[in-house]
């Protein structure tokens, strides 16, 4: 459910790595409780958009915005922006000597200021809620990517986010893993958070979006609810992409 209020706004966005003009004036408005899923090939910029949305990623020129402010370049406005904006990476990036639910509650703790046990209390509702409170105190080798992935995603609902980046999130997984990690994000959507998602995975393009941006060469190509978008590509690029992966 969307409100018509944007939430993130990029505003003629351009990156360049070198000579590479990895982000070409890229216009891009997110309203809160909207799921964008963002897909196109390998190398047209999905990640890089995914990541200048919490500044990892510095823009060449341009403008972005978060909830009506500017990001910040750097200190201790830049962590409260980053504490605002959950990111979920390919790789879980989990502390591998802390517990499941330590590195739920780590961030609430530290950047928050939350008493111990109420990030405690919070962080096994959030187990419980992407289903695996039964691992708080195992750690992460013991879990399986799936799992691993699923504690990710409760990390940084744990720091209570207004929006959330997934960039490719089940790309690592094994196959049969893909959907305990989808099911999580598809419920997050159905609640109303505000997410882009960077995905291979039409299927959840599909039944989760509310738009679907296609991406080739830096640009944004098109811009479309999916049941169009599916149905009716407008451009030969986003043609000759669904036709490769939705054949096989």
């Amino acid at each position: 459910m969307t409100t018509g209020e944007p939430l993130i706004v990029l505003d003629s966005v351009n990156k360049w790595f070198g000579p590479l003009h990895v982000l070409d004036d890229v216009s891009l408005a997110v309203d809160k409780g909207e799921v964008v899923v963002v897909i196109g090939p390998s190398g047209s910029g999905k990640s890089t958009l995914c990541r200048t949305i919490n500044r990892l990623e510095p823009i060449s020129s341009g403008s972005i915005t978060f909830d009506g402010q500017p990001l910040p370049a750097e200190g201790k406005a830049l962590a409260k922006l980053r504490s605002e904006v959950g990111m979920v990476f390919q790789s879980f990036n989990l502390f591998a000597h802390k517990t499941i639910l330590e590195n739920v509650t780590l961030g609430p703790v530290k950047v928050r200021k939350e008493k111990a046990a109420s990030a405690r209390e919070r962080g096994l509702a959030l187990l419980d809620r992407v289903g695996i409170a039964n691992q708080a105190d195992k750690f992460p080798a013991q879990l399986s990517g799936g799992q691993q992935q699923r504690v990710a995603i409760a990390r940084a609902l744990a720091m209570q986010p207004k929006a959330m980046l997934f960039d490719e999130p089940t790309s690592a997984l094994d196959p049969e893993m893909v959907g305990e990690v989808l099911d999580v994000m598809t419920s997050l959507a159905r609640e109303g958070m505000t997410m882009v998602v960077v995905t291979h995975e039409m299927g959840f393009a599909r039944h989760a979006a509310n738009r679907v941006i296609f991406m080739a060469d830096g640009q944004l190509v098109e811009d479309a609810p999916p049941a169009e978008f599916f149905a009716n590509p407008r451009s030969e690029r986003a043609r000759d992409f669904l036709s490769k992966i939705l054949t096989h």
